[in-house]
């Protein structure tokens, strides 16, 4: 999904094996569990970003300096996107419930979908913002 496409592809310079980001970022896809929330892009660069920079202490200071480069990151991102909402960026509507079953991954699907651009621009913002690259 996208956000194991944005969220694999850097967790090795972090120090995650492939395995085991594929699995933390599984739920993330869909706009979080496919409900169309965040789109899950951008919460792989979010928890990239909280890899990188967080640390563990729960100090008010650290709090704002992750919240601060996540928002940053939202910024930039919706700059490129239009939105951080998987609906929005995929012109659904609010009311629109999405079953928890993925679509068929068919041709007309891949073309019917912004995505593959979206999890393209997402990986470029890691690399750069987050990763100095």
């Amino acid at each position: 999904n996208c956000a194991q496409s944005v969220f694999a592809a850097h967790a090795e310079k972090l120090g995650l094996d492939l395995d085991t980001a594929l699995k933390i970022s599984a739920p993330l896809g869909g706009g979080v569990g496919r409900m169309r929330e965040i789109c899950g892009a951008f919460s792989a660069c979010a928890m990239l970003a909280g890899l990188k920079f967080a640390s563990a202490e729960a100090s008010k200071e650290e709090k704002a300096r992750i919240y601060e480069i996540t928002q940053k990151l939202a910024e930039k991102f919706k700059a490129q996107n239009g939105s951080i909402i998987c609906r929005e960026l995929l012109g659904l509507m609010e009311s629109e419930k999405s079953a928890p079953v993925p679509d068929e991954r068919t041709a007309h699907y891949y073309a019917s979908r912004p995505c593959e651009k979206i999890v393209e621009n997402a990986s470029k913002l890691a690399s750069k913002e987050i990763f100095g690259e």
